[in-house]
């Protein structure tokens, strides 16, 4: 999606491109369960359509796919202008998963611009563990730690702490409350949370980011113990919702 032009920058949003649909459909499941937004293209054409839409952290993808190879669809992330992201936007990591296991298939994928190479089949937990890694390179570089007032996160350990004490986060808070901590004071429509930290076969009439803000709310309350206190995500009435800094 884009707005005024631009291309809106997403927030932990994967791309899995995987022509076959029972592993595509169970690598998006477990990927959202991780608290990842997660989008499913079954072919070269539709990964260039999703990319050429939206900005992806990380894109799994598949070489065997029916349109065009996979390759091809790496070389013109790495080097279409249509699809290369904004100068202050990294570049979305790939993660090569193919039959194809050999010396030279990998050499050949690392060349065209992959970040890493996962042969099929494989175990779950190690895909898990490689789309981790990938996305700690670019929290290393852009700084793992967020702060907002007495709010404090660490990206690559997924850890939350409001004035030292901990908050008890489920993956999507977590991903909601990692996205108001990336743009403080702005307010949020809920369009806008469902296209970052949601992803897009989300329905977009339910409740579940009023809800979902609701249990963030009460947690964040929670962890300092102060019913007085002001709620730090405020709603702003017929336009979303904002998660204030300290002061303001």
């Amino acid at each position: 999606m884009s707005v005024g032009g631009r291309r809106i920058v997403g927030l932990m949003r994967l791309l899995v491109v995987e022509d076959e649909t029972d592993l595509a459909e169970a690598l998006a499941k477990g990927l959202r369960r991780d608290g990842y937004a997660v989008d499913v293209a079954s072919d070269g054409a539709a990964a260039i359509d999703r990319l050429s839409l939206n900005t992806y952290d990380l894109v799994c993808l598949d070489l065997n796919l029916p349109d065009m190879d996979g390759l091809d669809v790496c070389r013109r992330l790495r080097t279409d202008p249509m699809l290369r992201p904004a100068d202050d936007e990294p570049a979305p990591r790939v993660l090569m998963l193919t039959a194809r296991g050999s010396l030279s298939d990998r050499v050949a994928g690392l060349d065209e611009g992959a970040d890493d190479y996962l042969a099929k089949p494989f175990a779950f937990e190690e895909l898990q563990a490689r789309v981790r890694t990938l996305l700690r390179r670019d929290a290393s570089r852009q700084g793992a730690v967020l702060e907002v007032g007495d709010l404090v996160m660490d990206t690559a350990r997924f850890v939350a702490t409001r004035d030292g004490h901990p908050i008890d986060l489920t993956a999507k808070e977590f991903a909601l409350l990692r996205y108001f901590m990336s743009h403080p004071d702005e307010v949020m429509s809920q369009e806008r949370l469902l296209e970052h930290v949601w992803d897009e076969n989300t329905d977009p009439f339910t409740n579940t980011v009023r809800v979902t803000i609701g249990t963030l709310r009460r947690k964040l309350d929670q962890a300092v113990a102060d019913e007085a206190s002001d709620q730090l995500i405020e709603t702003v009435v017929g336009a979303g919702y904002r998660l204030r800094s300290t002061g303001t």
